[in-house]
């Protein structure tokens, strides 16, 4: 019996260490980012609570649309700790994408965040590729008005399938998600992967991916 108690003790912990690794709970009712601290956390160190103000918990501007006029006919406003310190902590954060016409939002990744996103204006095509073996494409087309989920780490992307400007609006379950897009990772990573690599990972001729890589 004893024995029993002991192993559902330690199972009870072990799940409570997996559960709290990743964004634990605050302590306290807030803890404002701190960028000048030279305290080295996982995360941002806290502010003196009594210096903290409005200001820390406010972010203007995600009415304005974004700049499209790039490769990629789409721009991503972000509002997470480094643009509203009072995030600091609190597992979630906020963006703006803005779609030009057939604009996408190229395929990439959250390593930290799950991000559920809404239309307001337009259609978008969306879809996530789940891991190997499957890689499965899963994919919809959606209006406004409409609501997607792309779960943690898995690669996603949107595109606009209408003939006017699109807009969305996305949470992320992390104040800071980050972002890996796929094809600036391996192409333009620095110093550079071994073109070879590159040509047998993709089944190409080293002069293709070299090509490739000279766009990043």
């Amino acid at each position: 019996m004893a024995k029993q108690f002991l192993l559902l003790n330690l199972i009870a912990l072990s799940f409570s260490c997996v559960v709290l690794a990743f964004e634990p709970s605050p302590l306290q009712d807030f803890c404002v980012a701190d960028p000048a601290s030279p305290v080295k956390v996982n995360g941002l160190a806290c502010k003196d609570p009594k210096s903290v103000t409005a200001e820390d918990f406010y972010f203007s501007g995600l009415h304005l649309a974004g700049n499209t006029s790039n490769t990629f006919g789409s721009k991503v406003t972000a509002v997470n700790v480094a643009q509203v310190p009072g995030l600091n902590t609190l597992g979630i954060s906020l963006v703006r994408i803005d779609y030009a016409p057939w604009g996408i939002n190229p395929p990439h990744t959250h390593p930290r965040a799950t991000e559920i996103l809404t239309v307001l204006e337009g259609s978008l095509q969306v879809g996530f590729v789940t891991s190997n073996p499957e890689n499965r494409l899963i994919t919809k087309v959606l209006t406004k008005g409409d609501v997607f989920v792309f779960p943690i780490g898995l690669v996603h992307y949107q595109r606009n399938v209408g003939y006017g400007n699109a807009v969305a609006i996305a949470a992320l379950s992390s104040q800071n998600p980050g972002v890996i897009t796929i094809a600036n990772a391996v192409f333009g990573s620095e110093p550079a992967i071994e073109t070879d690599i590159l040509a047998k990972a993709f089944q190409v001729d080293e002069s293709l991916a070299s090509l490739i890589q000279s766009k990043f």
